[in-house]
C-alpha cells in the first residue's frame, strides 16, 4: 500500500490496548514511521495535558508531530509546545452548565492545567476520567463562583441510561449554540459549536500545506467517524462501533491485537492489506 505522510491516531481503544498502554511493536512501528519521514497526530477528547505522556512515549516532540485533544478545539505542535489553535466555551457557559448538571443531578467537570475541577472528586466517572488522563483532581466548593478562568470542555457524568435522557434534554436547551455528544456512555461532552475531529483536521492540513489524500486515520469511535470518512484511507479498529466500520475503507484487527502496528507494518514494507 501507498505512504501516507500523516497518520492520525484516536487514543482510548485505537493507539492503546484495554490497560491504556502503548505495546512494544505499536511503538516501534510508529518510531520507525517518524524517522521514513512520516507525522504523527494523537487526536482525542482527551485534554492536551493528559495525552502528553502518550505523546512523549511516542518522541512526538522529537519529530515535530502534533496532539489534536478536547476533540480537535485546541491544536499542539509537539517539538515547539505551541499551541496552533485553540477554541473555548463562551464566558458564562461554565456556569449554566453547572446549574443545568444540579437540576438534572449529574457531576460536571471541567481542566485548568494538569487538575480537573469539580465538586464530586469522589465521582465512580470522575474516577474513571482521573484513570484515563492521569491527572490531578482539584475539589471545588462551588463550581459556578469557582470556574473562573477561560474552559474549553466541560463534562457532565452519570450512569449511561439516565445520561442518555440528560443528553436529549441538553441537546434540546442548548445543541443550537455548542457541541453535545456522549463520548463514552457515562460521559456527556460540552464544547464549543463546530469542533470535531475532521474540522480541526482540516485547519491541521492547511497549516501543514498537506491534503486529505496525505492522511491515514484510526479510530473506533462515534467521535472519530468524521476523521475516518475525511481521511485519504480511514481505518477501524475491529473494537469499534459498528457505525464507524460501516464507513472505513479497512478494519484492523482490535486494540488488543495490536491492530494499528499491524497497518503501519503494512505501509512501511510495501505491501497490501490482506
Amino acid at each position: 500500500m501507498e505512504q501516507y505522510r500523516l497518520v492520525v491516531l484516536d487514543l482510548d481503544g485505537t493507539l492503546t490496548n484495554n490497560k491504556k498502554e502503548i505495546t512494544p511493536r505499536t511503538k516501534a512501528a510508529l518510531l520507525r514511521y517518524q524517522e521514513q519521514g512520516g507525522r504523527i497526530v494523537l487526536a482525542s477528547g482527551r485534554p492536551t495535558y493528559g495525552v502528553w505522556p502518550l505523546a512523549k512515549e511516542l518522541e512526538l516532540d522529537r519529530y515535530g508531530s502534533y496532539i489534536l485533544s478536547f476533540n480537535g478545539a485546541v491544536i499542539t505542535e509537539c517539538r515547539s509546545g505551541k499551541e496552533l489553535f485553540r477554541r473555548e466555551l463562551p464566558p458564562g457557559i461554565p456556569a449554566l452548565l453547572a446549574s443545568m448538571a444540579r437540576e438534572y443531578k449529574t457531576s460536571i467537570l471541567t481542566y485548568q492545567g494538569d487538575c480537573i475541577c469539580t465538586e464530586t472528586p469522589d465521582n465512580i466517572y470522575v474516577q474513571k476520567e482521573v484513570i484515563c488522563t492521569k491527572m490531578k483532581v482539584k475539589k471545588l466548593e462551588d463550581f459556578i463562583r469557582d470556574v473562573d478562568f477561560p474552559v474549553v470542555k466541560c463534562m457532565m457524568l452519570e450512569r449511561g441510561g439516565y445520561l442518555a435522557e440528560v443528553e436529549k434534554k441538553v441537546q434540546a436547551r442548548i445543541g443550537k449554540h455548542l457541541s453535545v455528544y456522549r463520548s463514552e456512555p457515562y460521559f456527556l461532552e460540552i464544547m464549543p459549536e463546530g469542533i470535531d475531529k475532521a474540522k480541526s483536521l482540516r485547519r491541521l492540513l492547511e497549516l501543514t500545506g498537506m491534503g486529505t489524500e496525505d492522511m491515514m486515520a484510526f479510530g473506533d469511535g462515534y467521535n472519530d467517524k468524521s476523521m475516518i470518512m475525511l481521511a485519504g484511507f480511514g481505518v477501524a479498529m475491529e473494537n469499534g462501533q459498528a457505525a464507524v466500520k460501516a464507513v472505513a475503507d479497512y478494519v484492523a484487527p482490535s486494540n488488543e491485537e495490536d491492530g494499528v502496528a499491524y497497518v503501519i507494518e503494512k505501509m512501511l514494507n510495501g505491501e497490501n492489506l490482506g
